[in-house]
Order: structure tokens, then C-alpha cells, then sequence
């Protein structure tokens, strides 16, 4: 069976053996060895009798517990460095916003390589951490959103545990057509934010309306059903990476598909109750 999942295709892996042409048979037409049966040595050799050494992969595939452990990592480190900015930087947000600009720039550049660089995922998730905890602290400072930063954080498991029964119960179905629609989707709600932040930068206000009212709410709730289908595609590379042998290296980009996914539906939601809240 072949793979959807461009990362896995790629890269070749077979749900056979998990390796690219490992055990694979000779192929057919291939030019016969013309050393075969003629080497003189082979009378005097102690060791001509012997099966030649079968090669051994650098690295075993990727399971579910490399995916939790790393998953469990991530979320960790993103936990440390959100505690630290809640307790540190609440009143200096100008700190805060400049790690958050760093991790979005290290996201971005794991995001382009081919293969996972476990250190600057965790560098990504301290920094995002940072930035999380000082607009936490500071938003749970105000008296009519104190508490708003834990109801994000319950409202983020209840999505997170209702998307993976409804993954495992194939309520929801990961399809090309799906795929395709959650990327556009997704490129159309980034597009509109930035745009709507540039109004609000240079026309002043809440630029486009897309940050408070009625407009703002049913924004909210996009983002967040957004991130919800974006989880369906984690457990899908997920799922297939186990199926189809990926290396257990490729547990660390799950880990961060995982925790970028997170933190999207985290600050939607704290967006979403801020709004809530503060009409």
C-alpha cells in the first residue's frame, strides 16, 4: 500500500520493512558479476565459507512511545519556559513579544528542513513557552479575564481529546480533498489576520473587526476549529509514519507538528474567551 503522506513517500518507506530497498531482490536484467565463481582466493580463505555480514539500519522505525516520549518533551519544555514567563515577564511584555518573534523564526526554519533538528524544536518550544506565560500572566492580571488563561487550557485538551476519538473512531477522515481544504483554509485565516493587524496597525482601531464583536467571536471560533482539523492531520503523519516505517528520528516532527498545532488552538481559545469576557 502506498503512503499519501508526501514526507513518507519521499523518502521511500515500504510498510514492508520500514527501509527503502533494504532485503530488497536483485532486479531483473541486472548484469551478471562477472567475478562470480572466479576468485582464486577462495580455496585458501578460512572465511569463504562464512554468510557475509547482513547489514544493519542505523536506526530502528519510529513507534508510538517515541512519539509520546517526544511529544511529552516538547510540551514539557514549552510548560518550563510558559512558567517562567508567567512569573518573570508578566510586566514586561516587550520581552515576551521578541521571544515569541524568535520561536516563530525557529519554527519556520525547522519547518523548511528536511529532517529534524532536535534542538532548535526545543529552543522553539522554551521560547513559545516564554511568550504563552508573560501573555497569560499578564491577561490573568486583569480582573474581568482573571482565570481565562486556565478555562484555554481545559478548552485546548477538551479539542485535543474530542478530535482523538474522533480520528480513532473515523468520524473524521484524513483525505487529499481534506488535506487540501485545511491547508487552503488555513492559508485564507493567516492572510486575513495579517491584514486585519495591518489595518489596526495603520488605520488604528481594531483594524477589520476580526478581534472583538460578533465578527470577532465567529473568528475565534474558526481558528479554533481549525486547529481541531489540524490535529486530524498530525495523527494522520502519525499513524502513517508508524505504518510505514518512518525512522524514529521522524518522532521528533511529529512532536512538533503536535505542539505548533497546541499552541495554535491555545491562543485562538484564549482569544475566543478574552472576547467572551470582556463584551
Amino acid at each position: 500500500m502506498e503512503s499519501r503522506n508526501p514526507v513518507f513517500t519521499r523518502r521511500g518507506f515500504s510498510r514492508d520493512t520500514g527501509y527503502a530497498g533494504f532485503n530488497a531482490p536483485p532486479q531483473a536484467g541486472a548484469a551478471a558479476n562477472p567475478y562470480a565463481g572466479t576468485n582464486p582466493y577462495a580455496g585458501n580463505n578460512p572465511y569463504a565459507t562464512q554468510a557475509p555480514p547482513q547489514y544493519v539500519p542505523q536506526t530502528r522505525p519510529m513507534t508510538m512511545d517515541d512519539v509520546v516520549v517526544r511529544t511529552s518533551l516538547t510540551l514539557g519544555t514549552v510548560i518550563a519556559g510558559a512558567t517562567v514567563g508567567w512569573l518573570f515577564l508578566t510586566a514586561h511584555l516587550g520581552f515576551a513579544v521578541g521571544a515569541g518573534l524568535i520561536a516563530m523564526l525557529l519554527g519556520f526554519g525547522q519547518s523548511f528542513l528536511r529532517k529534524p533538528v532536535p534542538a532548535l524544536i526545543l529552543a522553539y518550544a522554551a521560547l513559545e513557552g516564554v511568550f504563552l506565560g508573560a501573555l497569560s500572566g499578564f491577561l490573568n492580571s486583569v480582573p474581568q479575564l482573571h482565570g481565562a488563561p486556565m478555562q484555554a487550557v481545559l478548552g485546548t485538551m477538551a479539542v485535543f481529546v474530542t478530535m482523538l476519538i474522533a480520528y480513532k473512531t473515523r468520524i473524521v477522515r484524513v483525505t487529499a480533498r481534506f488535506t487540501r481544504f485545511v491547508i487552503i483554509a488555513a492559508i485564507g485565516f493567516v492572510l486575513l489576520s495579517l491584514v486585519n493587524t495591518l489595518f489596526a496597525v495603520f488605520a488604528g482601531g481594531d483594524g477589520l473587526g476580526f478581534r472583538s464583536g460578533g465578527l470577532g467571536i465567529a473568528f475565534g471560533v474558526v481558528g479554533v476549529v481549525l486547529g481541531a482539523l489540524f490535529l486530524a492531520l498530525d495523527f494522520k503523519q502519525v499513524e502513517d509514519g508508524i505504518a510505514y516505517g518512518a525512522p524514529r528520528e521522524e518522532s521528533w516532527l511529529a512532536a512538533f507538528g503536535l505542539t505548533l498545532t497546541l499552541v495554535w488552538i491555545y491562543m485562538e481559545m484564549l482569544r475566543l474567551i478574552s472576547i467572551l469576557r470582556g463584551d
